[in-house]
Order: structure tokens, then sequence, then C-alpha cells
């Protein structure tokens, strides 16, 4: 049985890609944290894996919902628990957790990653 390279890494590799992307995405809310009328935006990470790698289809009442497309910019917004007068939806307390726990999971994906080309390489040259 031939298993392609890309197959090998495929979950890492996704995850890896969605990370990323939603580490920019929470950098925006921080960075946006004083912008009047701003919205902060996210995403549903396990949902976007499990489409990106071709698990379950998640039904959805409305585009703005989490769990959208990334590609079609199917962003939902975050629900702040303390609303501001200038219309911010940014919570820095909350998006600073995010990023925080988002750039540890990348870490771990990264990992994972190297690892698995570590092995592959190993199986390559049989050692």
């Amino acid at each position: 049985m031939t298993v392609s390279f890309a197959e090998s890494i495929g979950l890492h590799a996704q995850s890896l890609m969605l990370r990323e992307k939603r580490g920019e995405i929470l950098a925006s809310n921080i960075a946006n944290a004083a912008t009047p009328n701003f919205k902060a935006r996210d995403f549903d990470f396990d949902a976007e894996l499990a489409r990106a790698t071709g698990g379950f289809d998640i039904v959805r009442t409305s585009s703005r919902h989490l769990g959208g497309s990334l590609a079609d910019n199917g962003l939902g917004y975050r629900v702040p628990l303390n609303a501001s007068l200038d219309g911010n939806t940014v919570e820095l307390p909350v998006e600073q957790m995010e990023f925080a726990e988002n750039t540890l999971h990348y870490q771990t994906s990264l990992q994972l990653l190297n690892r698995r080309i570590s092995g592959l390489m190993t199986a390559i040259k049989g050692e």
C-alpha cells in the first residue's frame, strides 16, 4: 500500500495553516481594540479542521455563524461579555487569552509536523 506525502502529513499541515490564519485574525482583533465600532472576529477551529480534512459538514442557518468557509469570509463575530459604549466588541483579556492559547496549539502542531517529517525521513533513509 502506497501512502502519499500529503496524506501522511495532511492533518498536521491543515492544522498548522488554520492555526496561522486564526492567529492573524486574533492579532487583528487585538490591534483594533481601541477602534470604535470594530467587531471582533473568530472562527470555530475544530469545525474548520473537520471541513478541511473531509470530516463532517456543518449546517448553518446564517452565513455569519462560526464555522463557515474561510475562503468565502465566513468568519463569525465574537459576542462580547461586556458591551462597550463605542460599539467595539473586542475584549482585550479574552483576545489575549485566545491568542496565547492559539499560539501554544500552533507550536504543538509544528512540533508534531516536524516529528512526522523526521519519521518519514528516517524511513526513507532506511535507518
